[in-house]
């Protein structure tokens, strides 16, 4: 592990969750404590469920408390699962100041920004704190702004392609 290495996992494939979740147990097995932080994740994915299942220095959190996608939610719900949000990206922060990982993973926290409920230097700042401290950062979401490039390490991009058309 890298410290202070920020990575992004993005794209329109499927797996960037499960390529965070890799890195996460293989940081973990090398004695190295995880925090997980999911925003946007209606329902539970079967690869976390997983976690509970093991013995690691890997803890997760989800702050958000419906069983729907963002994207499914009514005006009213939007609105309270934003206040979730916000108190899951507040507790990153906290995160980083106390440097109480060693890897932190903001999934989808992209797709948070993608919905305009957080801004672009919310998420500078994130990284610009998380390098400070010197931990390992991975963000994930389907979409990554040219803003973010300079401050991150590398970017994989997952991508499918229907071979069927």
């Amino acid at each position: 592990m890298y410290e202070g290495c920020v990575e992004i996992f993005c794209g329109n494939g499927r797996g960037k969750t499960s390529m965070a979740l890799g890195k996460s147990i293989r940081s973990c097995s090398r004695g190295n404590s995880v925090v997980i932080i999911q925003f946007l994740k209606g329902r539970e994915t079967g690869e976390l469920s997983y976690l509970s299942n093991m013995n690691m220095d890997i803890k997760l959190f989800r702050f958000e408390r419906s069983d729907k996608f963002y994207e499914e939610l009514d005006e009213c719900e939007r609105a309270e699962q934003k206040a979730n949000i916000l108190n899951g990206l507040n507790f990153a922060r906290k995160l980083l100041t106390t440097c109480e990982c060693d890897l932190l993973v903001l999934d989808e926290i992209l797709g948070v920004l993608d919905y305009g409920i957080v801004q672009t230097e919310d998420i500078i700042q994130l990284i610009v704190k998380g390098r400070e401290e010197g931990m390992h950062m991975i963000l994930t979401g389907r979409f990554m702004c040219d803003q973010l490039r300079p401050y991150v390490d590398s970017v994989t991009t997952v991508e499918t392609e229907d071979l069927r058309a």
